[in-house]
């Protein structure tokens, strides 16, 4: 473990990093309760021994501070007291601390609440662990391991805000499997998650690093291109479309003869500055009219198509 000792006495620094080296530990130490802070903003460590009297800020403000600070980690911190009273000791624990020592520093009494931080720190860092794990579950979709519904909606709200604020263009693609039904009615619900598959891989390779794919639903897929304009959204589409059809996946109820898709696209632009659901609905809506054009096309929405192509 990393540990910050912050101390303005100077015997008491010696014998407290003594004893955490010995016990196998990294040392830095402070002088007052400022350089302390800045310590710790700049190395977080696992552990803090802090004294509660100090020049600057003193251990109670710097566990208040430090509890302030944490995200993801935690930090264990033991107040050092050369009083020993309960209310140092309360005060202590309503600031942020989760053990105490009193002095003069005994350096087993010190090994020994190293012990207990490492086990505490170790558990606190399983959880976070698990929580990130759990979070990235929540927002994948299980068959094709894209990103789901939920991490679309937060990755284009940021997309759109960022957006609005430094004026960028983006363009959204909504992508639907031509004739899914009846290939689920043909070749069965094993076959058509296996095709759902080989379609959401296909697609994550079409884009750029920065371009996201996810699972809309059933048998759509939703991509969100950062700083693409509308011409250059639908000359991707044109590539990606090319790209699942040239997978030949067999499919005898579709005229082509091989799993196709078809894509609505909408753009967010200088011209077209609206909000992200309209910008949603636009995409939907160019979908089902390359729908009803015969399916295997992309369309852009009427009112990008316009400023693109004129028409």
């Amino acid at each position: 473990m990393k540990v910050l000792v912050a101390d303005d006495d100077a015997g008491s620094r010696m014998v407290a990093k003594a004893a955490v080296e010995q016990s196998g530990h990294e040392c830095i130490v402070a002088a007052d309760g400022n350089a302390a802070w800045e310590l710790y903003q700049s190395h977080r460590p696992h552990v803090v021994v802090t004294d509660l009297v100090m020049p600057g800020l003193d251990g109670l403000d710097l566990c208040r501070a430090i509890r302030s600070a944490e995200q993801d980690s935690y930090t264990y911190l033991v107040l050092v007291t050369s009083k020993g009273s309960r209310e140092d000791v309360v005060a202590g624990m309503q600031a942020g601390a989760d053990d105490y020592v009193t002095k003069p520093l005994d350096p087993f009494t010190l090994h020994t609440r190293l012990l207990v931080a490492l086990r505490v720190t170790t558990l606190h860092a399983d959880l976070a662990h698990y929580r990130a794990a759990l979070s990235e579950q929540a927002r994948t979709d299980p068959l094709t391991k894209l990103y789901n519904r939920l991490k679309l909606t937060e990755d284009l709200e940021r997309l759109h805000s960022s957006s609005a604020r430094y004026g960028h263009d983006y363009s959204l693609a909504i992508c639907d499997v031509d004739n899914f039904k009846s290939y689920n009615d043909i070749y069965g619900h094993q076959a058509g998650d296996a095709a759902l598959q080989a379609v959401a891989t296909s697609l994550a390779r079409q884009g750029r690093q920065s371009d996201g794919v996810y699972r809309f639903g059933g048998e759509e897929f939703l991509l969100v291109l950062p700083g693409q304009s509308a011409s250059g959204a639908e000359a991707m589409l044109e590539r990606a479309l090319a790209a699942v059809q040239g997978l030949g996946i067999a499919h005898a109820g579709n005229p082509s003869g091989v799993l196709t898709l078809s894509a609505g696209i909408s753009s967010y632009t200088a011209e077209h500055r609206v909000s992200n659901d309209r910008i949603l609905n636009e995409a939907d809506v160019a979908l089902y009219t390359a729908k009803a054009a015969g399916r295997n096309r992309v369309e852009l929405a009427a009112e990008i198509r316009q400023m693109v192509h004129g028409r």
